[in-house]
């Protein structure tokens, strides 16, 4: 796509870094300030007419509003001046496979800070994505370059 790629993992904390090579999974307050850098993020791109690829686990249905929204997604209770911090069009691609199928992908990567015994913890807080949230689903079992063609279609 020639677009700008972003590696969600490389802007967490070295305290969630080192929470999660201790097998101990994040929690929403955990994930929140890291999920705000990353709408800033996004937004910089946007405002810079830029498009960009950020590759995230964004679970829960919450985490993907932080994405879209900013901090203003979880405080509700703050008032928003018009036309400011419009949400952000995203389209999210969930990647969908069993998880014996990621397991084996996890199990080929070396050198990152997230052990295979996370992965079930993932699992257990996945709220795939629905109506009307914009995404599409995308089967893991297909190979690499049919997924980077419906991804493709879907976006153009």
């Amino acid at each position: 796509l020639g677009w700008k790629f972003y590696d969600a993992d490389d802007y967490h904390s070295p305290e969630n870094k080192k929470k999660m090579a201790a097998g101990i999974p994040l929690n929403d307050e955990d994930r929140i300030p890291w999920l705000c850098a990353l709408h800033d993020i996004l937004r910089r791109e946007e405002s810079s007419r830029q498009d960009a690829v950020l590759a995230c686990s964004a679970l829960k249905k919450m985490y993907r509003q932080v994405l879209v929204n900013g901090v203003s997604a979880i405080e509700s209770n703050q008032p928003e001046k018009p036309g400011e911090n419009a949400a952000l069009k995203i389209l999210f691609v969930h990647l969908d496979g069993p998880i014996a199928l990621i397991a084996r992908r996890l199990e080929k990567r070396r050198g990152h800070f997230m052990p295979l015994e996370l992965l079930q913890s993932q699992f257990d807080i996945l709220e795939p994505p629905k109506a009307p949230e914009n995404f599409i689903t995308v089967s893991l079992e297909k190979s690499l370059p049919e997924i980077v063609l419906e991804i493709e279609k879907a976006i153009f």
